[in-house]
């Protein structure tokens, strides 16, 4: 087993603040990395050592595999965590490492390279045993052998970018007259995506559930798994609120699902975390779609349910130390539930909502837990993706993992930006939700004509919040009363209204 003494962190925001809290957790020394727009950041201000990569686009910095790999060798380090997004799957990326005479905290470069192919991900499957969604075995090689196999299949039928994810390059298909057009968009979206314009072909499950298997191997045919997680809750294809079990496997299709993910992972000899993502059709019946091979977003609803530190079982298997536990050793424990908060405006279609955070209150408290990469006072850039936080709750049922969410994203306040919270709360009060009755289409179905939900009290303290934080900065500069007069443009102060409001009348 290999001894590691310095980790570099090739990413930023709240997965970097994961991933250094895990290094500290192993008295590891945790080297960060950022761009000219994170330079005051917290994963900056956490970590033992930090490293400029270059401005602020993700292509001159985060993306530079040769940045990152010299910025390790100068560090010192012995080894590179991905996180998950930017060149986490990125199979370049772990072979430049590698060469370097560093570790890879993750798969193989062969591993990556092989799933991150969706046709030749869905080959091994099948040769592995696993169920797969019918379609065609390889990309689509024109427009007439696209025809031929969408008659084959049959409509509803769903376009898929060969190289992609995330939704990108992905079109559902209802008609035989409209396949021509969305098979140009596909093609188009993939190659703006992922600089590959390759798709396939599969038959549209109806109203499927979105249920992936977390899964660790040793990269020597070793594997466990460490149950599922429930991923239907969806925005264009983009996960929204995840939870761990699912309400809609029975305890027979949990194993089954979790045998198939392991003989799966071991018939790869995969090394480290990976997911595998299945779509679960009506009648029970489940079908692989992909796998990535990284940390997941949504990894802390298992680790709450298995009590499993999933990114210091990364380092110890990079570092050759095996799996440290059997499946029997394994167990679901309780309920948890993940909402991803962004600074995004739902009541204008979810847009980014970049600026300064003027004020924060994280939510705590009896089975709370906030992975947040931000603080009061840092503005959250306009050039990466607008997640700002995770917050997940745990409870010895669903009831209750639901009731904490709903308690915690209560005293969450965000002050000097917009985010995606009054709707999360939305989500949370649906009766169909609480019942656990959901699919991939649940969100588009439910809200899709109703108007997006505003900010409540909560935002109107955080707004109350910033004006006094900006009437205090004033005072100190000898500016307080031009400054309140320019914050409340000749109205009352926020502030001022807020104590009136909290005060009991005569």
């Amino acid at each position: 087993m290999r001894t590691f003494r310095r980790i570099l962190v090739a990413n930023r925001g709240e997965i970097a603040v994961r991933i250094i809290r895990a290094c500290r957790d192993l008295g590891l020394e945790a080297v960060a990395v950022f761009s000219d727009a994170d330079r005051d950041a917290l994963h900056v201000r956490l970590a033992d050592r930090a490293y400029r990569v270059g401005p602020a686009p993700a292509a001159e910095s985060y993306l530079r595999i040769d940045t990152l790999v010299a910025t390790a060798r100068e560090a010192g380090c012995d080894a590179v965590h991905p996180g998950y997004g930017f060149l986490a799957e990125n199979a370049d990326f772990a072979e430049a490492v590698t060469a370097a005479g560093l570790v890879f905290i993750g798969p193989s470069a062969e591993s990556i390279r092989l799933m991150g192919d969706k046709t030749a991900a869905r080959r091994a499957m099948a040769a592995a045993g696993v169920p797969t969604v019918p379609g065609t075995e390889a990309p689509v090689a024109d427009d007439a052998e696209a025809e031929a196999a969408a008659r084959r299949i049959g409509f509803p039928l769903m376009i898929k970018a060969a190289a992609g994810g995330g939704g990108k390059g992905m079109r559902l298909v209802e008609r035989p007259e409209a396949f021509a057009s969305a098979l140009r968009a596909a093609r188009s979206e993939a190659t703006s995506a992922f600089g590959d314009g390759r798709v396939y072909l599969e038959r549209f499950i109806e109203r499927p559930r979105h249920v992936e298997i977390q899964v660790m191997g040793d990269g020597r045919g070793g594997a466990v798994h460490l149950f599922e997680r429930e991923c239907s809750i969806q925005r264009r294809h983009q996960k929204v609120i995840e939870e761990s079990p699912s309400p809609a496997l029975t305890p027979a299709q949990r194993e089954a699902m979790g045998e198939v993910a392991v003989r799966a992972v071991a018939s790869l000899k995969y090394a480290g975390a990976g997911t595998l993502e299945f779509l679960l059709d009506q009648e029970g019946r489940f079908y692989f779609l992909e796998m990535n091979t990284r940390l997941q977003v949504e990894h802390p609803v298992t680790e709450w349910v298995t009590g499993v530190d999933l990114v210091r079982a990364q380092i110890e298997v990079a570092a050759g130390g095996g799996l440290p536990w059997r499946q029997a050793d394994l167990a679901q424990r309780g309920w948890s539930i993940e909402c991803r908060v962004y600074a995004e405006d739902p009541a204008q279609g979810f847009m980014p909502s970049p600026g300064r955070i003027t004020a924060l209150r994280a939510p705590a408290g009896p089975g709370v837990r906030d992975d947040s990469g931000v603080y009061e006072g840092f503005t959250v850039p306009i050039h990466y993706d607008p997640l700002i936080s995770k917050v997940s709750t745990w409870g010895p049922t669903r009831d209750i993992a639901i009731d904490r969410m709903r308690r915690a994203l209560r005293e969450y306040v965000i002050g000097g930006i917009t985010t995606n919270i009054p709707f999360h709360l939305a989500v949370l009060d649906e009766p169909e939700f609480r019942a656990g009755r959901v699919d991939t289409g649940y969100i588009a179905r439910v809200f899709g004509d109703r108007p997006a939900p505003r900010p409540g009290p909560d935002a109107d303290l955080a707004a109350a919040l910033a004006a006094a934080a900006a009437a205090l900065d004033g005072a100190r500069n000898g500016q307080a009363s031009c400054a309140s007069a320019a914050a409340s443009g000749g109205r009352p102060s926020p502030w001022r209204l807020a104590l009136r409001q909290a005060r009991p009348s005569a």
